[in-house]
């Protein structure tokens, strides 16, 4: 039987965070890969696994773990031979798990307006307004959320303050770069705040939202030595990104640079 088995789906931000942590301490783990859109989430064996329904979730020893920011925690504490990204005194760690809060409650879950509204929207447009209900009232977690949403997309003010919160973080990062003196968050060694925060400026990079640090040059410098660790593309498997998924989001990864 397979040590660790992770639950997870390519586009998930969240899943994201744990296949990098997984992957960078050379974990072998066995991968099941849910289709969200069929609901695979929502089934009774998976809610039996995760009752709030949503990825990822992580199956270790029989023991199961939920919430990314849980998971690459436990995984830092209980496999820390290769490679550890939490820092070694207790006030860096506090603060590490302090910034990690911020990434939690703000970019987070701002970045799933605009990928909904860019990504998701024409699935459920296809849905008639019984379906997308029955859906709506199905999802433990993501109710309100969708209910939100609707069928014709998150309201301009939404989409506003969700850029909003992008742009702050984006500001917040560039903060703590500078002063910890880089090139990552806490310095000079990558830690879990920096996978933490990873997969919403990957995201806002892919969906064309970049332009919010083309005036902080160590955000793309930041981005740029993400990109390039040995487990990058390995985490980011072809599919990962949104505008490889969704045709109609050809024109994001074609952009014309003005």
């Amino acid at each position: 039987m397979t040590e660790y088995i992770l639950y997870n789906a390519p586009q998930s931000t969240c899943s994201q965070r744990v296949r990098f942590v997984l992957n960078a301490k050379n974990i072998a783990f066995e991968e099941h890969i849910l289709d969200l859109f069929s609901g695979e989430q929502l089934r009774p064996e998976y809610l039996a696994i995760n009752p709030n329904g949503v990825v990822p979730a992580l199956i270790h020893h029989g023991h199961t773990i939920l919430d990314s920011s849980v998971i690459i925690e436990y995984l830092d504490e209980v496999a820390n031979e290769v490679v550890c990204f939490t820092p070694p005194t207790p006030e860096k760690r506090a603060l590490m798990r302090w910034m990690m809060r911020y990434v939690d409650e703000i970019p987070a879950p701002a970045i799933r307006v605009p990928s909904y509204n860019l990504a998701f929207l024409p699935h459920f447009q296809k849905m008639s307004q019984e379906d997308f209900l029955a859906l709506a009232n199905s999802k433990p977690l993501r109710k309100e959320f969708l209910l939100t949403m609707g069928r014709t997309g998150f309201p301009q003010k939404e989409m506003d303050q969700a850029l909003d919160k992008l742009n702050r973080t984006v500001v917040r990062m560039n903060e703590w770069i500078t002063q910890n003196k880089g090139p990552w968050i806490m310095g000079n060694d990558l830690s879990l705040v920096d996978i933490a925060v990873m997969p919403v400026i990957v995201r806002m990079a892919d969906i064309n939202l970049d332009s919010s640090w083309s005036d902080k040059p160590l955000i793309s410098a930041w981005l740029e030595n993400i990109q390039a660790h040995p487990v990058f593309k390995k985490t980011y498997y072809p599919g990962s990104l949104l505008t490889e998924k969704y045709p109609h989001l050809a024109f994001l990864r074609d952009k014309i640079q003005l």
